[in-house]
């Protein structure tokens, strides 16, 4: 776990109290790290050492001192003859000091309107959902992925800046006297409370102990949505906060009264009635859970007085999220609902529930003992067995010394099957009949279900573009490396960020603390800020019907003519906006765009009249910087940018960024990196220079599968257009084709791929969907094998000389519907 942070030690040591020892007293910080292994930037890291039943975190310091960690907060003080010139603060609690750290953190950021989740279920979606309902207003910070723990929370809180307008965090617990901790770090102003189940149940004493706890969360927000059907929240939260407003939701005796819920194809139609209004609202989703969720997030929305009519129709356009429960096809024609991951009454409800969707009749249930229930075990199976009956299956294969005491509850079920352990299940496996059965596999995660969905799962045959992004963070240090101390790195995330996702490139790239990011059109700046990205971003094509969107979301233009400057600055002038950032680009001969060398003195008249826009970089655009066949040419453009800087420089009153230098530039061309260097294709391991090329590591792999192989006779044909082969082959398709981004020019044997081992060619016309390649020579290859595109053995370079055109044109022109997996070393 590491946060990005805006703190020096000595700032750190001010909030956390304990005893320094400082050998570098104001050490500028930029992360917070609390895993050894994953600290990025070491010079620029405080390591907080959190202790766990198993590890003293302590020990890690020495060997993070070798990789350049210098400061660190321990509860031990350390050997200082091992780590010299180092920082340390010593405190009682490391996790307490970071959630002092967090809890001061969030007393700076009094404007921010903070909602708080929790709940037994449900916190991670209403989060995400009401992130992307109101993004478009609002710059958001949200809990990464489930952070809500004692460690989460203050991780989540930390990154909170002063941009963000809202942040949504959530918050769980397992025990008595710890949302405290969590409602000091968060302080909401709005509080929602999902719903109540049985997980950590154990951690209270009943039911009502649990809900009181989760309530301290909302001791001071003004705004408190929760199911009416939780009479102990009305009854309770008024003594514990007397000025809250309550807007509960539920059939009846409720501030919103949910109506029908009226379920068509793949969709759900709320119908909710308040004092303000009547108001349906339709999902793509059908199961209660989801249903419920919207129904939370639509209230508060209410409760800030910020839904409106617009938002009712983004309701459909809400997004699944990649949780525990996840339906993938089986082998047979089954289906598997697989949620490996826990197991306690209220989910295995929602989990049954989700089965029961499934359109095969046939129901097969594995399912391991409950750990964490909070009732006795005659109890908890006589409700498992209460939730069978209810919901009736053909088949229940259960595992685990409890279901195994108490087989005789589940004696209504047709064929039932015990086991005391996975491992005595898994060899009989086979041997149950699941074809197009629909099977849930439910299961605590010391159960090790995993291995059951493996055995079960569908071998699916996919298209994927792989994305390594420890090796685009290695990519970037060689860069860095390469450059003068002070000088900017602004990156290129336009087109999809070279078709590697805008949004994952932009969050590394900011987590990172590059200087700015640079996208082609005004369109991909506005996701960027929707998605939270802050960090300064030049658009490289505006049009003044876009203006206002422009300087709605802080986006900087490049300007590059009079006509563009004159009606940028009227709009400005118009909306009274004084000294707004733009970026003038200079046409150095590439011509292109951008203002020519003789028009220089011009523009400073009209620069220096201006009182609505202020430079804040000039730049132009190298047109062969990596062919040293034009090295003169390139030399030529430097020496007349370095003339047009001179003489702005001279006469504009202000200092500004010059930056002509592209990843070739930087690496080929030292002394062009002046205050700042763009970085594009570089970023990816694409350099002209062996020398860096070298050091550089391939980020982007493009994989597909064998869908099919055949034995083809001579003469016979394969493809498109009669294409008829001389010789028997063996012919493989591969699951891509043009429709993914696989170029038509590689048909006939010109594109080569990599299969076990070896580069294979294509057979045939390249199809919409599909490639045929010839594997004659590879007869241990088999359907389902994985075939490589483009990457560690096929060199993307290599693959677009094949298709007669550029790196950059393979990159972008990767389809959308390519699945991008992100990865980490």
């Amino acid at each position: 776990m590491t946060t990005a942070i805006e703190y020096n030690i000595d700032e750190i040591y001010k909030i956390t109290g304990g005893e320094k020892y400082f050998n570098q007293p104001g050490f500028s910080l930029e992360f917070l790290s609390l895993d050894s292994r994953k600290i990025i930037v070491p010079n620029k890291t405080v390591f907080w050492a959190l202790n766990t039943h198993t590890r003293n975190a302590s020990v890690f310091i020495y060997d993070l001192y070798e990789s350049g960690v210098r400061n660190f907060v321990v509860d031990t003080i350390p050997d200082f003859s091992k780590i010299p010139d180092s920082n340390v603060i010593v405190v009682k609690d490391p996790l307490k000091a970071l959630q002092k750290l967090a809890t001061s953190h969030r007393k700076k950021f009094r404007n921010i309107h903070v909602i708080a989740i929790t709940g037994s279920n449900g916190k991670t979606v209403v989060k995400e959902w009401l992130s992307e309902l109101l993004s478009k207003d609002h710059q958001i910070v949200t809990s990464p992925r489930s952070y809500n723990s004692q460690i989460g929370v203050a991780l989540s809180v930390l990154q909170i800046r002063s941009h963000h307008t809202i942040g949504i965090f959530e918050a769980g617990i397992s025990t008595v006297g710890e949302m405290a901790n969590l409602e000091s770090m968060i302080r909401p102003q709005t509080g929602i409370f999902t719903n109540i189940g049985s997980a950590h149940d154990e951690g209270f004493a009943n039911r009502a102990q649990k809900i009181s706890e989760k309530l301290q969360l909302f001791r001071n927000v003004r705004h408190l949505i929760y199911p009416s059907a939780i009479q102990q929240i009305t009854a309770e939260i008024k003594k514990n906060n007397p000025g809250v407003e309550l807007f509960s939701w539920g059939k009846r005796n409720s501030f919103f009264k949910v109506g029908r819920i009226k379920e068509l194809a793949n969709q759900s139609i709320i119908s909710l009635r308040s004092e303000k209004r009547e108001i349906s609202l339709t999902i793509p989703f059908t199961d209660t859970a989801y249903v419920e969720n919207a129904i939370s997030c639509y209230c508060a929305l209410e409760s800030m007085n910020v839904f409106d009519e617009r938002m009712s129709k983004e309701f459909l356009n809400l997004s699944s999220l990649p949780m525990r429960l996840e339906l993938k096809p089986g082998i047979q024609g089954s289906n598997i609902i697989n949620d490996t991951y826990n197991n306690d009454l209220q989910s295995l409800g929602v989990a049954l529930d989700f089965l029961h969707q499934q359109t095969n009749k046939k129901k097969i249930v594995f399912i391991s003992d409950i750990l964490q229930s909070g009732l006795t075990k005659d109890h908890l199976y006589r409700r498992v067995s209460q939730l069978l009956t209810n919901k009736p299956v053909d088949t229940l294969i259960a595992v685990g010394n409890d279901l195994n005491s108490y087989q005789k509850l589940f004696s209504g079920i047709p064929h039932r099957y015990f086991f005391k352990n996975t491992g005595d299940l898994i060899p009989l496996i086979n041997n149950f009949k699941v074809e197009n059965a629909d099977i849930l596999i439910k299961g605590a995660r010391r159960f090790a279900f995993e291995n059951i969905t493996s055995r079960l799962e569908a071998q699916l045959h996919k298209t994927r573009l792989t994305i390594n992004l420890s090796h685009l963070i290695h990519n970037i240090g060689i860069y860095k490396s390469l450059l003068r101390p002070g000088t900017k790195m602004m990156m290129m995330v336009k087109a999809f960020a070279y078709g590697s996702g805008s949004r994952e490139i932009a969050s590394v790239l900011q987590f990172i603390k590059v200087d700015y990011l640079t996208v082609a059109y005004i369109d991909e700046g506005i996701t960027l800020r929707n998605e939270g990205i802050h960090l300064p971003i030049m658009v490289m094509n505006t049009e003044p019907s876009s203006f206002e969107n422009l300087t709605d979301h802080r986006l900087e233009p490049e300007i590059f003519s009079f006509g563009m400057l004159n009606q940028f600055s009227q709009f400005l002038a118009a909306k009274k906006i004084k000294e707004y950032p733009v970026h003038i680009k200079i046409d150095t001969g590439m011509h292109r765009l951008g203002f020519e060398p003789n028009q220089i003195n011009k523009l400073i008249e009209v620069l220096n009249l201006n009182k609505s826009l202020r430079v804040k970089s000039v730049f132009s655009h190298l047109s062969a910087s990596d062919d040293p066949g034009q090295d003169d040419f390139t030399l030529k453009q430097f020496r007349t940018f370095n003339s047009v800087i001179k003489k702005l420089k001279d006469n504009l009153g202000y200092s500004f960024i010059s930056h002509i230098a592209n990843s070739a530039g930087i690496s080929r061309f030292p002394a062009m990196q002046l205050d700042m260097v763009r970085l594009g294709i570089g970023m990816y391991g694409i350099d002209p220079n062996p020398g860096i090329s070298r050091q550089l590591k391939v980020v982007n792999s493009l994989s597909a599968t064998v869908s099919q192989i055949k034995k083809i006779k001579a003469g016979e044909v394969v493809g498109y257009g009669v294409h008829r082969i001389k010789k028997d082959k063996t012919i493989a398709t591969v699951s891509i084709g043009y429709a993914d981004g696989y170029h038509r020019l590689l048909s006939m044997g010109r594109g080569k791929m990599w299969l076990r081992g070896k580069f294979v060619p294509t057979e045939g016309r390249i199809c919409m969907d599909m490639t045929m390649i010839d594997i004659s020579g590879i007869p241990e290859a088999t359907e389902g094998d994985e075939v490589e595109i483009f990457g560690e053995h096929v060199p993307v370079q290599q693959l677009a000389l094949s298709a007669s055109t550029i790196p950059y044109e393979i990159f972008t022109s990767i389809s959308g519907r390519v699945k991008r997996v992100y990865v980490e070393d």
